[in-house]
């Protein structure tokens, strides 16, 4: 199947100009782009007329599997159910433009294969699989009362409990073992988790470590929750390769990200929905009153990172009904940023950090035929990539999403 787009401006994120072209899309990739392409019988070609074409959007912080905010809830629903609800945000997800999301916890081997069969809708799906923690940490959701825990191996939880170098190390194999893009650790207390502090650290090095060689060994690379400069500090320390929300860094932060060539992933958008929205969708109360510890912090943190040069990433973390707010982050983020940086936050920078970089994220020939096509320009208006209305056509693989 082949697709050739005619008259577009197509952006070249890196350099962050436009060129007059046309694209020809052939067996999913890029075949080539430039003026008057010709292409074979049967090639359905599309006449853009000026409208500005850029790259396929990348959500590199999301859980398709979160239908609620209540994420203890989720490891005892079937899985089958689980699945139905990963479907539809998956195919909400596409239509804002998403063509590819690294979930960040809860999906795993079966949900990525039955998208790139094409029986489900959606994004490109790298996945983690089951995000490691400790007792008590940030996935363990038992409450203070609740003694037996269940890690729900067959099912659809969005963590499971390793304690010890040992057992971090064996937990981290297993997740490879079943295929994932990328190791998920806990390295810090966190909102959705009913018993530990936000300002916690969580993991000691050694465990740290050990969950850092292994995705190593494997050519994979971990990925740390964390909030406070303290645990973020001691993960870049311990080689992760990037941080999750990261509101509270500090200089020191800043000073570690550049010497390890680290990415911070923060997720403005989740806090503000969390904060509007948390209680209709099933967000208990005692996560509610964590929101604030970190909500006001988040922007300061963006505008740190990015005057110091450290490399961001899109990411929403959005839970249960308040994923339709995904594109947001955009607006969010321009508060503090130029809109060609929070683009390449989207594109380049992402398929940096995926690993994937020259196969998504670009125009360029030989990548992914992922692109969208908007109706007006993004780098004039930030209000462009936050509003999904604007996107005229998503492209997938090279065909009409």
């Amino acid at each position: 199947m082949s697709l050739l787009l005619r008259n577009g401006l197509l952006l070249d994120v890196t350099t962050g100009t436009y060129a007059e072209a046309d694209l020809r899309c052939a067996d999913g990739r890029i075949a080539e782009t430039g003026h008057g392409l010709t292409a074979p019988d049967g090639t359905r070609v599309l006449d853009l007329a000026g409208a500005h074409v850029v790259p396929g959007l990348i959500d590199a912080h999301v859980h398709v599997t979160a239908s609620t905010a209540d994420l203890g809830s989720i490891g005892s629903m079937a899985p089958s159910y689980v699945t139905a609800h990963s479907a539809r945000i998956m195919s909400g997800m596409l239509d804002r433009g998403f063509t590819t999301v690294r979930d960040a916890s809860g999906a795993d081997f079966g949900l990525a294969d039955a998208q790139a069969e094409g029986l489900v809708r959606g994004p490109r799906l790298l996945f983690c699989g089951k995000g490691l923690s400790q007792t008590g940490g940030h996935a363990d959701f038992r409450g203070r009362g609740e003694h037996l825990r269940d890690d729900h191996p067959c099912c659809a939880g969005l963590g499971r409990v390793a304690d010890g170098a040992d057992a971090v190390r064996a937990a981290a194999r297993d997740e490879l073992r079943k295929g994932a893009h990328h190791i998920k650790v806990m390295a810090s207390g966190g909102v959705a988790s009913p018993t530990d502090r936000i300002d916690s650290t969580q993991y000691s090095m050694d465990e740290l470590r050990a969950a850092v060689e292994e995705a190593e060994a494997a050519n994979r690379y971990v990925a740390a929750h964390a909030y406070t400069a303290r645990a973020v500090n001691r993960a870049l320390e311990a080689g992760i390769r990037s941080i999750e929300h990261g509101n509270l860094i500090d200089d020191v932060s800043v000073e570690l990200f550049l010497r390890n060539d680290a990415f911070l992933v923060p997720t403005l958008v989740t806090y503000w929905a969390l904060k509007e929205e948390g209680r209709s969708f099933g967000l208990p109360e005692g996560s509610l009153r964590k929101v604030d510890e970190v909500l006001g912090a988040g922007l300061a943190a963006l505008e740190r990172a990015a005057r110091g040069g450290v490399r961001l990433v899109y990411g929403t973390d959005l839970l249960g009904g308040m994923h339709r707010h995904q594109n947001h982050e955009f607006r969010l983020r321009c508060e503090v940023q130029r809109p060609i940086d929070v683009l390449r936050s989207a594109t380049t920078v992402a398929a940096e950090l995926a690993g994937l970089a020259g196969e998504i994220g670009t125009l360029a020939a030989g990548a992914h035929a992922d692109l969208l096509v908007l109706d007006a320009d993004p780098l004039a208006d930030a209000g462009v990539l936050a509003d999904p209305g604007h996107i005229r056509h998503v492209v997938q693989a090279g065909a009409i999403a």
